[in-house]
């Protein structure tokens, strides 16, 4: 999810200000005649509620939860950005997650994160083996690796963390009577193979671009009185 493929999205969303009373406001964007690609942002004394097609999210953290919100536009800015989204701090203030119909998540297993591990680890693996190991030897080991790990990560999380863990390599099971070594994922914990959703991505910009356009609004109407 791109800051570019956000604002496409909602290119031609208006602001509707359904409430406007202190730190009570609900407001809500969406193209005139439809409600494809809509949401509505709720506040209240410490929190904030995004909904829409994207699902719901509640985020706590200051009284005035615009502001909280308001807080990374300078550093976008200064960054050549047009909105503001800090992922990993905003996430940090769910306080809850609905809509996705399945388990409710600002995070999810990416094959890709795993994938490019494993491979990375069995490069490792065939360049340290090159005085050890035969060129046939290798070969092994490096098809092992794709037909026992890499060929199940399409098959989701678990079959994918399964196939990790429960593989190991050796010389002997090839028939050779070589001694203890054997080729395992002992580190692979060590890393992450999370992202965060596409969802809860397009609404951290959704808060970005939503506030702004509130402000926005909001000025514009104050000039004119």
């Amino acid at each position: 999810m791109t800051e570019d493929e956000f604002l496409s999205d909602v290119s031609e969303h208006v602001v509707e200000v359904l409430r406007d009373d202190g730190l009570y406001r609900h407001i809500r964007f969406r193209r005139p005649g439809t409600m494809c690609s809509h949401f509505d942002l709720l506040t209240w004394p410490g929190y904030l509620c995004y909904t829409g097609d994207m699902g719901t999210y509640v985020f706590c953290r200051i009284p005035d939860m615009f502001q909280f919100f308001r807080t990374d536009r300078e550093y976008a800015e200064r960054h050549g950005r047009r909105l503001a989204v800090n992922l990993s701090y905003w996430s940090e203030k769910l306080q809850a997650v609905d809509g996705a119909r399945r388990e409710a998540s600002a995070i999810e297993f990416s094959p890709a994160k795993f994938r490019r591990v494993i491979e990375q680890i069995r490069r490792q693996w065939i360049r340290d083996a090159r005085d050890t190991l035969s060129k046939k030897q290798r070969r092994s080991l490096w098809e092992a690796v794709g037909d026992e790990v890499l060929g199940q990560i399409e098959d989701g999380e678990h079959d994918a963390y399964a196939a990790a863990r429960d593989f190991s390599w050796s010389l002997s099971g090839l028939g050779y009577r070589d001694g203890e070594r054997k080729w395992q994922f002992d580190d692979l914990w060590d890393h992450s193979f999370t992202e965060y959703t596409h969802r809860f991505q397009w609404c951290c910009y959704a808060l970005a671009w939503g506030i702004e356009q509130y402000e926005l609004a909001k000025a514009s109407t104050e000039a004119v009185a």
